[in-house]
């Protein structure tokens, strides 16, 4: 071992308290980033809700408004778990990863269930747009039902 080699093994470049810390507060900004993100979405969703229930009655109009507020939410669950990822950054321990991986599936689970949602509630509207025939919408037991 040179000389130069002992003196660099010996020191660290950013301490790992200092870097645990550092990391801590970029958490915690996109951990409020997520959050708000999702309360935008729902006081944005919420205002066109009342505006929309107050000028038309039919079910129909609300689908826009659903679909303004899942892309929030996506958006939100992507910060959070971006948050969940930078948590785990710096020598994590298996029970830290295992709860990332936890969270991370569960997170991926709804973003994908989310995106889905979106898009076919998007084709119902483009549909509706057109003139076209609507999509029906698969049921919760698998049957088809009008939307």
């Amino acid at each position: 071992m040179t000389a130069a080699t002992a003196w660099a093994s010996g020191y660290d470049v950013v301490p790992e308290s200092t870097l645990r810390s550092a990391v801590d507060v970029l958490v915690r900004l996109v951990e409020a980033a997520g959050a708000g993100v999702i309360f935008l979405g729902a006081a944005v969703a919420f205002v066109r809700f009342v505006v929309a229930g107050l000028r038309h009655r039919t079910p129909t109009v609300f689908t826009p408004v659903r679909l303004g507020l899942g892309r929030f939410l996506a958006l939100g669950l992507e910060f959070q778990l971006a948050s969940d990822i930078l948590r785990t950054a710096i020598a994590p321990s298996f029970k830290e990863l295992g709860q990332l991986a936890a969270v991370a599936a569960i997170r991926t689970a709804l973003n994908f269930f989310l995106g889905r949602e979106i898009a076919e509630e998007r084709e119902q509207v483009e549909a509706a747009a057109s003139g076209g025939p609507a999509r029906t919408a698969p049921s919760a037991a698998g049957s088809r039902v009008p939307p």
